[in-house]
């Protein structure tokens, strides 16, 4: 973004926030949440909070909540609030606030973009394809909502279809490290880690980058074995501790959860239902992880 899809208000977890979390953050490309193209000059409020603190990110949502109650019918006040929140993990409140405003604007793409992106983030991904199916035209693509469609193809356990969006997505926006790192998580979960790998690379070494694409790159270098690599790029982007703790956690789930194992050992080809298994599980330790 500048866009929905980058430049999060990214906030490290202890051990498996910095690595599992940003795994699952990326893989639903809706939590990098940057206020840039929604927020223009609402009247009193900063066009960003003062930093990516818990204490910051609430006091900003707090003024915009403030004035979005002041003026619930606005659509750029209601996405950016809805942003402040999902950056919160408040996501059944954002999918609220997207909900009502998206019935106010029916048509309105950029308000359905955001409402499906919300309802992912909050777990309802039938119905957010739902809602993104209307949010993009054929003749006129739009490439961040291609990856969330992805995305939730991911999580859905389609991975083939999930990385023809991101694909297409690519030709859009060439070199986009959010939908290139997206698609390196795709090839995770499809126990295809060389392509994942390869796919990695290329977001982290984009100069658009962030703290994002360089964790996911260092997760798919621990399901690789790697650990001392996945480490160095680790510490890129954290203290030198909480990147060593951060892969000796996923050193840990690999050689205790069968279904992390699954995707590090297997070849592409097996049965699909491991693969949906192995997708799941990976979800949901990052939950667990992040008490999200």
């Amino acid at each position: 973004m500048r866009r929905d899809t980058r430049k999060a208000f990214f906030k490290p977890r202890a051990v498996l926030g910095g690595v599992a979390v940003v795994a699952l953050l990326a893989l639903t490309g809706c939590k990098t949440v940057s206020m840039d193209d929604v927020t223009g000059s609402i009247s009193g409020v900063p066009n960003h909070p003062a930093s990516s603190s818990p204490d910051d990110l609430r006091v900003y949502s707090e003024q915009l909540r403030r004035s979005y109650e002041a003026h619930p019918d606005n659509k750029q006040i209601a996405m950016a609030y809805a942003k402040a929140l999902r950056s919160r993990d408040l996501n059944s409140q954002a999918a609220a606030v997207m909900e009502s405003i998206a019935i106010r604007y029916p048509r309105d793409r950029a308000v359905l973009a955001a409402f499906g992106k919300a309802l992912a983030d909050d777990g309802q991904l039938q119905r957010a394809q739902n809602v993104l199916n209307n949010a993009d035209s054929p003749d006129d693509p739009n490439w961040s909502v291609l990856s969330t469609r992805g995305s939730i193809a991911d999580q859905l356990g389609d991975h083939k279809a999930a990385q023809d969006y991101y694909e297409t997505a690519l030709k859009i926006a060439p070199g986009e490290p959010s939908v290139l790192s997206n698609l390196g998580l795709s090839y995770a979960l499809s126990r295809d880690l060389p392509r994942a790998e390869s796919a990695m690379r290329q977001a982290a070494d984009s100069p658009r980058a962030d703290m994002r694409e360089r964790q996911n790159l260092a997760l798919v270098l621990a399901l690789e074995g790697k650990f001392s690599e996945a480490e160095s790029v680790s510490t890129r982007d954290l203290p030198p501790q909480q990147a060593k703790e951060n892969v000796a956690a996923i050193r840990q789930m690999i050689s205790q959860s069968n279904a992390w194992r699954d995707i590090q050992t297997s070849t592409v080809g097996k049965a699909e239902t491991q693969t949906s298994a192995a997708s799941r599980k990976m979800q949901q330790l990052s939950l667990d992880a992040s008490a999200r």
